[in-house]
């Protein structure tokens, strides 16, 4: 069933279909660190190229990080619970001659037979009802060797100031009520959910700006924003 919450935050996001390719728009941030997360992945991967590797970019919205992916040679399979995101994603990877599979369904109840080398799942967490049970679900969704990719927000009274108050309402970084507080994940919470099925962290880091230079980049400092990678031992 599908709570307030979950219907309040698919229309905001249905209201913001048209903008994922304006590079000023309301997802300009995205664009920002669209490398930093393509980097992210092939370092976690260990490669330069991703040629033939099956990829699930879990709420892939309007395709940003899909598309990076299918240019570096990944078969990618972009999922997203708006379809209107999905309507826009595959215009633009059209335009652009890629070949991507996209899907919209509800990620909460997804159900795949397919396994994967990698599974994205990029500011998405945050998002659901249940994540622990869509984690250990989507986890039965790799291959051997494969590996997990998350970004997603700590719960803490800082990440709170700064993602709600100052990202939302006074610098209008993102749009407003885009994010529920209660909703943020602790990174140990996540490596203990995935711990239950044997997966390992592989890494962790942070994501901070730097209001010198006005840039993102990745760090120790996981207060806030952080990516995290996992891997079960064979």
């Amino acid at each position: 069933m599908k709570t307030k919450l979950f219907n309040k935050e698919h229309d905001l996001f249905k209201s913001l279909s048209e903008e994922w390719w304006n590079e000023n728009g309301k997802f300009k941030i995205l664009h920002k660190i669209r490398p930093i997360r393509v980097k992210y992945i092939l370092d976690q991967m260990n490669k330069k190229k991703l040629n033939n590797l099956d990829i699930l970019d879990l709420g892939c919205g309007g395709g940003l990080v899909s598309e990076s992916l299918s240019r570096l040679g990944a078969n990618v399979t972009g999922i997203d619970f708006v379809k209107n995101n999905i309507e826009v994603a595959k215009q633009h990877s059209n335009k652009k001659k890629l070949k991507i599979n996209y899907k919209y369904a509800n990620i909460e109840t997804l159900k795949i037979k397919k396994k994967y080398d990698l599974i994205i799942m990029y500011e998405i967490l945050e998002h659901l009802d249940n994540w622990e049970y869509f984690l250990l679900n989507i986890s039965e969704n790799l291959k051997n060797k494969g590996i997990l990719v998350i970004s997603t927000i700590n719960r803490n009274i800082l990440s709170k100031f700064a993602t709600i108050y100052l990202a939302e309402n006074v610098l209008r970084w993102i749009p407003r009520g885009t994010h529920t507080y209660e909703k943020y994940i602790k990174p140990q919470e996540i490596t203990n959910c995935l711990e239950s099925k044997n997966f390992r962290l592989k890494n962790l880091k942070g994501l901070v700006y730097n209001p010198i230079d006005m840039e993102w980049k990745l760090s120790n400092n996981t207060t806030i924003n952080y990516f995290c990678a996992y891997y079960k031992p064979n």
